[in-house]
C-alpha cells in the first residue's frame, strides 16, 4: 500500500484541457520502452556531478577513492550514500505530513555499455564498511533478488503457528507457539550487479517483486496475501543498488513499471568509465584507516539521532526549490522523477547524519539537490521524452523523423492494423502531456488534420 505524503505528494494534474474529447483511456500496451524509439527522443548526456554534491564526509571519501579506481565518481558517491543510510538503520528520520521518511535509499547505476566501471565503484565502499561492521556486510548485504516472498523472509517477524494442546487425546485448547524466531536486525542492502534479470522475473505472471519494493521504500511493512507465504515484515530497512545497461533497460522495463510507482522509488544514474588505469588502483593504507575512523565514529553517532529537521536558512531554500521538485512533468521522465521531493529530502538527512548533525542545514540541502539534479539529468537522458505508452511513444519517434503527420500517416506506421481508437487515444495522451498538436490543413478547400511536434510551426487555423 502506498503512504500518502502531504508535503511529498504526487504531483499534481497537468495539462487537463483537450481540443478534443478525451476518449475511454485502453488497457496498457505491456511493451518494452524501446520498442518505437529512436536516438532522436534522447536527452543529452548529463553534465558531471556539481562540487556541491561533495560535501563533507561523503565528498572526502570520493575525492581520496576517485585517483584509484577508473569507477566514476558519481557512482562512488551514489554507493556510498545507499550503504550509510542503510547502515544507520531505521531510526533517523524526517516526519512530514504525520508520515516518515527513513533513510533507506534505492539507486540503480546505468551504463552505455557493460564496461562503464558499475562493479568497480562498489568495491572500495564495501571495503570501507567492512572495516567498521563487517557483521553488517557478512549478514546483511545480499543479492538474488527473484520474489517479493523471498524479500520478505530475509527481514521476516517471527513466525507464530497456532497448535492445539492436547489432554487425554482430546485438543482442549490451542496456544501460539513460535516456529521461527525471525530476524532481529532489519537492515538489508540488496546489491543486484545484473538489475535486468531482476526486471526479467518482475515480468512474470504473479510475481509480486515489485509491490514489495515499494512497500519496502514507503513503509518497511512487508506482506503479500497469499495462503503459502504467511511471513511478514514489520519496520524493515531495505536499500537497494543495481547495476544495469540503458539497453537493457529500456528492453526490460515495461510501460506499467514507470507509472505505477516502481520506477520512482529508485534513483537513476548514468555512469561511465573515468579513466584507464592499466596496473589497477588500489588507496594507499594509511587514507583507508583515516576514513575508515571517520566513518566508524559518524556512523555510530548517527545511531542515536531520531528526529531529523530542517534549519531556518534550509527552510528558506526548501521554499524556494519545492515548487520546481513537485510540479508534474510529461510522460515517462515525468513519471520517473514524480518522487523528487522526497528524494531530495532523503539525500539531505544522509548528508546532514554524515556532517553528524541532527539538522538538515544549508549546504546539507544543496548537496542533495546536486545529487538529484545528475539524477534528473539522468533520467531525461535515459526516457528522453517518451510517454510510457508504446503506441504514442511511436508516434513521437515519428513525428520526430517527418516533422509532420496526417492520420493516414499515422496509421501507416502500426501497418494500418491498429484500431482507429487506440491512435486517438495515443494521440489524446501526447496532446494532455504537451509533445503533440492537432492542426487543420486546406487543400483545395478540403480541411486536414496534420499532427505535429509541440512548438512546430502551425497550419491554417
Amino acid at each position: 500500500m502506498t503512504t500518502t505524503f502531504d508535503e511529498f505528494g504526487e504531483p499534481p494534474q497537468w495539462a487537463k484541457s483537450s481540443t478534443l474529447p478525451e476518449p475511454p483511456m485502453p488497457k496498457p500496451v505491456e511493451q518494452p520502452l524501446n520498442s518505437f524509439i529512436s536516438s532522436s527522443s534522447q536527452g543529452a548526456w548529463p553534465d558531471e556531478l556539481h562540487k556541491d554534491a561533495l560535501y563533507g564526509l561523503a565528498g572526502d571519501i570520493v575525492r581520496t577513492m576517485e585517483p584509484h579506481t577508473e569507477a566514476d565518481p558519481a557512482a562512488l558517491l551514489l554507493n556510498l550514500l545507499v550503504a550509510f543510510g542503510n547502515a544507520v538503520g531505521r531510526g533517523p528520520h524526517f516526519a512530514v505530513g504525520g508520515a516518515r521518511h527513513y533513510t533507506g535509499l534505492n539507486a540503480n547505476l546505468v551504463g552505455e555499455t557493460a564496461k562503464a566501471r558499475k562493479g568497480t565503484s562498489w568495491n572500495p565502499i564495501a571495503e570501507l564498511f567492512k572495516r567498521i561492521d563487517p557483521d553488517w556486510v557478512e549478514e546483511h548485504i545480499l543479492s538474488g533478488l527473484s520474489s517479493g516472498e523471498g524479500l520478505i523472509w530475509c527481514v521476516r517477524d517471527a513466525v507464530p503457528q497456532r497448535q492445539p494442546v492436547r489432554e487425554d487425546g482430546r485438543v482442549i485448547e490451542y496456544q501460539e507457539v513460535i516456529t521461527d524466531q525471525g530476524v532481529s536486525d532489519k537492515r538489508l542492502l540488496v546489491i543486484e550487479e545484473e538489475f535486468g534479470r531482476v526486471l526479467q522475473v518482475m515480468n512474470r505472471e504473479g510475481n509480486v517483486l515489485s509491490a514489495v519494493i515499494r512497500q519496502a521504500w514507503d513503509s518497511g511493512n512487508l506482506r503479500v496475501m497469499s495462503k503459502t507465504s504467511p511471513a511478514k515484515a514489520t519496520n524493515a530497512h531495505i536499500s537497494i543498488i543495481g547495476h544495469i545497461t540503458k539497453d537493457e533497460l529500456l528492453n526490460r522495463l515495461k510501460s506499467n513499471d514507470t507509472s505505477n510507482g516502481f520506477a520512482n522509488r529508485f534513483l537513476w544514474m548514468v555512469v561511465k568509465r573515468s579513466k584507464s588505469l592499466p596496473e589497477g588502483g588500489r588507496l594507499p593504507e594509511t587514507d583507508f584507516v583515516r576514513l575508515a575512523q571517520r566513518l566508524a565514529d559518524t556512523v555510530s553517532m548517527a545511531k542515536f539521532i531520531q528526529e531529523i529537521r530542517r534549519d531556518e536558512e534550509a527552510k528558506k531554500i526548501w521554499a524556494s526549490v519545492y515548487p520546481k521538485l513537485s510540479e508534474g512533468r510529461p510522460g515517462a521522465f515525468g513519471n520517473v522523477t514524480s518522487r523528487a521531493e522526497s528524494q531530495v529530502m532523503r539525500l539531505a538527512c544522509i548528508y546532514a547524519l554524515m556532517d553528524q548533525s541532527e539538522l538538515v542545514k544549508a549546504d546539507h540541502l544543496l548537496a542533495a539537490l546536486a545529487v538529484w539534479n545528475k539524477v534528473d539529468a539522468s533520467v531525461r537522458y535515459i526516457f528522453g521524452t517518451m510517454t510510457g505508452d508504446a503506441i504514442a511513444d511511436a508516434i513521437l519517434d515519428a513525428l520526430h523523423t517527418e516533422q509532420k503527420l496526417n492520420l493516414t500517416g499515422i496509421s501507416a506506421i502500426f501497418g494500418r492494423n491498429l484500431q482507429a481508437g487506440r491512435i486517438t487515444n495515443a494521440l489524446s495522451l501526447l496532446e494532455r502531456q504537451g509533445l503533440a498538436q492537432a492542426f487543420k490543413t486546406y487543400t483545395n478547400g478540403r480541411p486536414e488534420v496534420v499532427w505535429r511536434l509541440t512548438g512546430g510551426t502551425k497550419e491554417t487555423k
